[in-house]
């Protein structure tokens, strides 16, 4: 099967080419640049710009792929969730191309393509799900933060999730109040690692709560306070570094303890992560450290598909026709607030 995807839930355009389980080619333009003026992605100009990238970024990945459209099989691309306006550029155009060559169009679940991106591995990248065993797994990103039950490659139960900021929206909201650029997480991530994780005390929200939910609200709200009554320290560079590190500490400490503990309680042997945060060095060198000593196997996203892309979209887009997932409508809606394990919503 060739397949052509496309990735536009957020601010980055993304368009694979995927053949029999091989990625032949996935080009990803970020809108980082655009929306760092304002401190966060701003809905509307996400839009306009896969309007104007989505084309381009499409064409590169054939040519890169050396396919012509007119060999494609299938298109696929994200049906949700995330930001309405990105969605439907990336969806409409998808079935667009799959009216005009006639093939079937796949709407795909973003975090059901999350759980599979730990799974694209080698060179070329290929989607090698042969040891797709019960396992828990971490989706943490900007948006999302939740744990997943994976029972087998089609069944999925959602343990917990975020019930206010997500743990990409504590980075980067602590990163605007120590003064930092946006994207905040990877200058954190930086600036941690010379500084001193435990020179200052910020809470673990729900880390020992009997539930699989997340809450990081309550760490940012800390985090304000405490530089609003010492902001001398901001003046400080070895002091920025180690708030950088005591925050990370604290947001990695409830990200790794909450996922374990699900693993240990539900007997799993393998333990996944994935989306934009788990790029982070301290939560993957955390995670194997204490999936090493639990003797749990632990499958990390690449960094390249730890991020929204196209990849991780069409990958499971073929798996699931080949299982014989039926193709979708062409008249299919967008689905922002789709959840995972849910039926997808119908056709108006």
């Amino acid at each position: 099967m060739l397949l052509l995807a496309f990735e536009t839930s957020c601010d980055e355009t993304s368009a694979a080419v995927v053949r029999d389980g091989t990625l032949l080619a996935n080009v990803v333009s970020s809108q980082v640049r655009l929306h760092a003026e304002y401190g966060g992605v701003v809905p509307e100009l996400a839009a306009r710009e896969h309007l104007r990238n989505l084309l381009p970024v499409a064409r590169a990945a054939l040519q890169q792929a050396g396919v012509r459209p007119a060999e494609l099989q299938a298109i696929a691309a994200t049906r949700g969730p995330g930001l309405p306006t990105a969605l439907l550029v990336g969806l409409r155009s998808a079935q667009a191309a799959a009216f005009a060559l006639r093939v079937p169009f796949l709407g795909i679940h973003h975090h059901e393509a999350h759980l599979f991106s730990p799974w694209i591995a080698g060179q070329p990248p290929r989607a090698d799900f042969t040891d797709f065993a019960p396992h828990v797994s971490l989706i943490v990103s900007g948006g999302h933060t939740m744990l997943v039950h994976v029972e087998s490659e089609s069944r999925y139960r959602v343990l917990g999730s975020t019930v206010d900021d997500a743990a990409g929206e504590c980075f980067d909201k602590t990163g605007k109040l120590l003064g930092l650029p946006y994207p905040a997480g990877p200058v954190i991530d930086r600036l941690a690692s010379e500084g001193n994780p435990v020179a200052f005390d910020f809470p673990r929200p729900l880390l020992h709560d009997a539930s699989d939910d997340f809450s990081f609200s309550g760490l940012k709200t800390s985090v304000r306070y405490f530089v609003r009554d010492h902001p001398e320290l901001l003046a400080d560079g070895r002091q920025v570094r180690d708030l950088c590190a005591s925050v990370q500490r604290a947001i990695v400490d409830v990200l790794v303890g909450k996922t374990l503990k699900a693993a240990r309680r539900l007997g799993v042997r393998c333990v996944t992560a994935s989306g934009g945060v788990s790029c982070n060095r301290e939560l993957r060198r955390r995670l194997g450290e204490a999936c090493t000593a639990s003797r749990l196997t632990l499958r990390l996203a690449d960094p390249q598909f730890c991020t929204d892309n196209a990849s991780m979209i069409g990958l499971l887009a073929e798996r699931q026709l080949l299982r014989g997932v039926k193709a979708a409508s062409l008249d299919e809606e967008i689905a922002p607030q789709w959840s995972l394990g849910e039926a997808p919503p119908s056709p108006r």
